[in-house]
Parts: structure tokens; C-alpha cells; sequence
């Protein structure tokens, strides 16, 4: 949580709770190919380990705040986590916790697909991706 993220309530913005989902994302599955420097390898490499042209690309949020999450001068937990993974799409997960009391405060899931950069067209999960999945889903 950063100081900034707070909003005229002094509770985190829901803007920045949506940029907080997306960070703990790219911790847990690694950046989209080709975005930034190489850094740490994620725990999952799901997005950064795609052909090139590949896009992950998210189709839809949905997000509930179960309470405020209030700033704290330390990191909010959130578990990520796979849910339904279709033919050619797949959910992910999050629920976001208040750091010192372990209280929930927002269930989220991003529904994601992979794109074909020069069609448009979504692609179907190989098995490979599906397999990589499958530890994680929930």
C-alpha cells in the first residue's frame, strides 16, 4: 500500500485496489512477454512464457469489497489463485487482506484470455498451460 493510494475517506482507493490485484498477477504469473527488463523468474511463469504475438489479455474483473481496506505503513496480503480454466480462457483469483488483523476486505477474479496479436483471435490453452495451471487452481 502506498501513502497516495488512499482516497478522501482515508481507506484505499477502489482505482488503486484494481492496480493492487494486477501487481500481486504479475508477482505470481510473471510480466506479459516482452514488457520491461528481465527481472526475478515468477513462481508460475504463465504470462512471460508465451510465442511471441501471444497477448494475455484481461476480459473482465469482478470485485467485491467485503470491508475498507485502511493504509497501513505495510504490505496488504493478497492470495492469488487459479479458478475455472476453459478452452480458451481462464479465471484467476484474489483475495486481498488486511495485513494485521487478516481480515478480508476484497474477493476479486480477473477473467483472462490469450490473443493472437496479428488476428485478434483468441487461442486455445495448450495442455502445457493447463498442466502449469493445475497446482494452483483451487
Amino acid at each position: 500500500m502506498r501513502w497516495g493510494d488512499m482516497d478522501a475517506y482515508g481507506h484505499i482507493n477502489n482505482v488503486q485496489i484494481v492496480r493492487m490485484l494486477e501487481e500481486a498477477r504479475i508477482a505470481a504469473f510473471g510480466p506479459p512477454r516482452g514488457a520491461g527488463l528481465p527481472g526475478i523468474e515468477p513462481p508460475v511463469s504463465l504470462f512471460n512464457d508465451v510465442p511471441e504475438g501471444t497477448l494475455a489479455l484481461v476480459v473482465d474483473h469482478k470485485i467485491r469489497y467485503v470491508r475498507t481496506l485502511e493504509y497501513r505503513n505495510v504490505p496488504a496480503v493478497v492470495q492469488v489463485w487459479i479458478g475455472a480454466v476453459k478452452g480458451a480462457s481462464f479465471d484467476i483469483h484474489y483475495l486481498l487482506q488486511d495485513p494485521v488483523t487478516r481480515e478480508d476486505c476484497v474477493k476479486a477474479s480477473s477473467h483472462l484470455a490469450f490473443v493472437d496479436e496479428a488476428t485478434g483471435r483468441v487461442q486455445r490453452l495448450s495442455q502445457e498451460q493447463k498442466d502449469r495451471m493445475a497446482p494452483y487452481r483451487h
